[in-house]
């Protein structure tokens, strides 16, 4: 017999709690936990009466090479590993203002049969955003204003498009549950039926969630085991590269990144972006050094800048823009400890220039080099990279991909790389290739 009891249920995240509270725990709302009858069933048996399933074996199984559709969109096929999947569905993240309706609406005029649900705008605003972004908006885009998630799904199955947008998962809501929309249990029913739609008609469906500065917003997070493939679009509003990275891929590498630039007519694609990044470097100054990254299979060479001032309070402080602060305090104990530099009394900023992320360790010994030029007030030479991963105890450690990113310093007219002793060191004409032990060596010869 199923015995009746009360829990109290959050109507915006469909938290549970044993009693009443005034505001939501999990959600952080106001007045929207509400007492609802529970039924609980007590079984008597534990009895299995469900029919085995039937088993396959890895050999009796014949596969067939993904057929992908291209985009049009060099970059965002590069993420893709390829261009889309029929019958996946993507989720495209990020936060509000940095580009993801502007990118989703070029790859809805890129390809020729797709349908663009819009539940944030009209369809006459997409239209002027169409027209200001494209010199020749596509006629034959399909446009819906919808935000019934049943009705969104039932046109995908009508019309069957090579893709279908949906923007955005916060704006849906289904009649199979309950409370508002944009709230957990209505996101993922939403997610769930379109993910149905796309496996059974064939369709690729990218739909769009909005990521706060603190990554808080339930949606994206609770959503990424659901879907297939899950892009972020990384960077800040106010600088002019955009990354767009995947951080799951069942159909690729998750390794990738795309790089944009943001201009008046939308998004458009680096295709260099090392020469990108530092085509706009000023005259010299002390602090300045070049590194190179690997995101993916792509190098990236990046100025870095070490700017030292004297410390007016008993404690110095420590400024970092794109590089980890915490990662900033251990190199700066190495070169106090190792390489006998006093920046006690020093407050000491670090600056990546262009908005991008040094999360690797290869950026380490350009760090240590940039704050060492900066406190002996020295310039180094303009054709130099470093690059290497610095221990606690001094010693330059090796980096993978030495040999792309020596010769990607090369293709860009650099002279003069650092990098360390032990790794093995390709011969590549035109450059000078420097090898490092230790930073002590490196910081006396400066």
């Amino acid at each position: 017999m199923p015995k009746v009891s009360t829990v109290f249920i959050c109507a915006r995240c469909d938290a549970q709690f044993v009693k009443w509270t005034g505001r939501c725990l999990e959600c952080g709302a106001w007045g929207s936990v509400a007492e609802q009858p529970m039924a609980v069933t007590i079984k008597e048996t534990n009895a299995n009466t469900a029919p085995p399933v039937p088993t396959k074996t890895l050999a009796s199984l014949q596969t067939a090479p993904l057929a992908r559709i291209s985009t049009g969109i060099t970059e965002l096929d590069r993420v893709l590993g390829g261009g889309l999947v029929p019958g996946s569905l993507l989720l495209l993240g990020g936060e509000p203002g940095i580009g993801k309706s502007t990118l989703a609406l070029q790859l809805a005029t890129a390809l020729p049969s797709t349908l663009y649900c819009s539940g944030e705008e009209s369809a006459a605003q997409i239209a002027l955003r169409a027209q200001r972004l494209l010199s020749t908006p596509p006629s034959a885009l399909q446009l819906i204003e919808s935000t019934h998630c049943e009705s969104v799904a039932a046109t995908i199955a009508a019309q069957k498009p090579t893709l279908a947008i949906v923007d955005s998962i916060q704006t849906l809501y289904s009649d199979q549950a309950t409370g508002e929309a944009g709230g957990i249990s209505q996101m993922r029913v939403c997610t769930t039926q379109l993910l149905t739609a796309a496996k059974q008609t064939g369709t690729a469906i990218l739909i769009i969630g909005h990521v706060t500065k603190e990554g808080t917003v339930a949606g994206p997070k609770t959503l990424e085991h659901l879907v297939d493939t899950v892009l972020y679009l990384e960077g800040d509003r106010y600088h002019e590269y955009r990354l767009l990275r995947t951080v799951k891929n069942r159909f690729g590498s998750t390794d990738e990144v795309g790089i944009f630039t943001m201009a008046e007519n939308g998004l458009r694609e680096v295709p260099n972006p090392s020469a990108a990044f530092i085509k706009e470097r000023g005259d010299m100054v002390p602090g300045s050094v070049l590194t190179c990254l690997v995101e993916g299979t792509r190098p990236l060479l990046v100025e870095m800048q070490a700017l030292l001032t004297k410390t007016t309070f008993g404690y110095p402080q420590r400024r970092a823009s794109g590089f980890d602060l915490n990662r900033l305090q251990i190199l700066i104990a190495i070169l106090q400890k190792r390489s006998g530099l006093n920046l006690a009394q020093y407050d000491i900023h670090l600056n990546v220039v262009g908005g991008i992320e040094a999360k690797e360790p290869a950026a380490d010994l350009c760090v240590c080099l940039a704050i060492a030029s900066a406190y002996k007030d020295k310039i180094l030479s303009r054709e130099l990279v470093a690059f290497g991963e610095v221990g606690l105890g001094g010693e330059v450690r090796p980096v993978s991909h030495t040999e792309k990113r020596i010769r990607e310093c090369a293709a860009l007219g650099m002279r003069q790389v650092i990098a360390p002793a032990s790794a093995t060191l390709p011969a590549v004409s035109g450059v000078t290739i420097t090898p490092v032990k230790n930073l002590e060596e490196l910081i006396v010869s400066i």
